[in-house]
């Protein structure tokens, strides 16, 4: 099994297990989660663990729950059948987006990432303002993004793919490759060093699971064939899991995300936008939202063809998923202050009854 070295492990999470360790307890990283249960490589093995109920009652929502790449304390009882996590260590950073279906609820991704490839298919699904997406929400996770360009065998014109992305993120390293053929992989291994962490992200049929095996050397996860009428895929990675590399490194695969909801773009959009951000300081107004204002520099630059429309497009829709996304978040904590302001009323009035008695 790898050492906790090989395995992610530095002096951030020493530290912060310290107050954990003991006889019965041990580190380890989580590496898959299904159905509340969770599988946890340590040095001594991998192990199956659930949370405590003490570490479910504390946590404020999902995202302080165990996920894919954390860190965690282990307890083990006495017999060494039961295995419970005490613990998730302080993150040095995470992958997050709205959980689907919920309006403001985080979902974790994948945690303690070194790198994040985004990975998009150069067949019929390749999506620039995708890519856009992704990017806003690596800049994020305290990783590094690198945007991965996979399926070149089946791609038309590589150059022009390669200059889009690179316009569109010029601070960004981009690479392509082909998982099917393994062309252009020895640029990916620096990124694989021992203790390393890369997660892979990016829409179903992008070719992820395909990047792992050929990393791997062998099939390891299951793959499925894209739709030849769009070249859309269907999931064939079903849970994140964290895999350990024969030479040092692990990888996070995940399952395909068409629709990556923004959570917590605390930056804005100019990581991602600075160009629409630099043209803004135009604007006659300073508050200007690049709508209908007038004096605006940045539908100016749009109407002269010097902004792409299809990029300003997708900031302002960026922009207006974000806003929405700031309401609901200051609409619940309302309605969270409002439920404890009754729940302390509650409580007063019960104790001034009973010393009224």
């Amino acid at each position: 099994m790898p050492s906790l070295h090989e395995l992610g492990w530095n002096d951030h999470f020493a530290a912060a297990y310290a107050e954990y360790a003991g006889p019965d307890v041990l580190p380890g990283r989580v590496a898959l989660e299904h159905n509340h249960v969770y599988r946890v490589i340590t040095e001594d093995g991998e192990r199956l663990a659930e949370a405590t109920g003490r570490l479910k009652h504390l946590a404020q929502g999902r995202s302080e729950l165990p996920a894919v790449g954390d860190w965690v304390a282990l307890r083990i009882d006495e017999a060494g059948d039961r295995v419970s996590i005490r613990a998730v260590l302080p993150r040095l950073g995470k992958f997050s987006r709205k959980s689907a279906g919920d309006w403001t609820e985080e979902q974790v991704v994948a945690a303690n990432i070194d790198t994040v490839f985004l990975v998009s298919g150069l067949d019929g699904d390749f999506n620039p303002r995708r890519i856009e997406r992704y990017l806003l929400l690596a800049q994020q996770s305290e990783a590094r993004p690198v945007v991965i360009l996979n399926k070149t065998d089946l791609a038309d014109d590589v150059p022009e793919a390669l200059a889009i992305i690179r316009e569109i993120a010029p601070d960004v390293t981009v690479h392509a490759i082909s998982a099917a053929d393994g062309q252009g992989f020895d640029a990916l291994r620096p990124y694989l060093g021992v203790g390393q962490t890369v997660a892979l992200l990016g829409s179903s049929g992008a070719g992820k699971s395909t990047i792992v095996n050929r990393l791997l050397g062998e099939r390891v996860l299951p793959t499925r064939a894209v739709r030849e009428s769009d070249s859309r895929g269907r999931h064939a990675s079903v849970h994140r899991q964290m895999i350990a590399l024969p030479g040092g490194g692990l990888v996070i695969d995940t399952p395909g995300m068409r629709e990556l909801q923004l959570w917590g773009v605390d930056q804005g959009l100019s990581g991602s936008f600075d160009d629409v951000v630099a043209l803004g300081a135009a604007c006659r107004f300073r508050d200007c939202r690049h709508r209908n204002e007038p004096g605006c520099a940045v539908k100016a630059a749009v109407e002269a063809g010097t902004l792409d429309a299809a990029r300003y497009d997708n900031f302002s829709k960026l922009q207006n998923e974000q806003e929405a996304h700031e309401r609901r978040v200051n609409e619940r904590a309302l309605l969270e202050q409002k439920r404890s302001a009754k729940v302390i009323s509650r409580s007063i009035k019960a104790m001034q009854k009973q010393r009224g008695r």
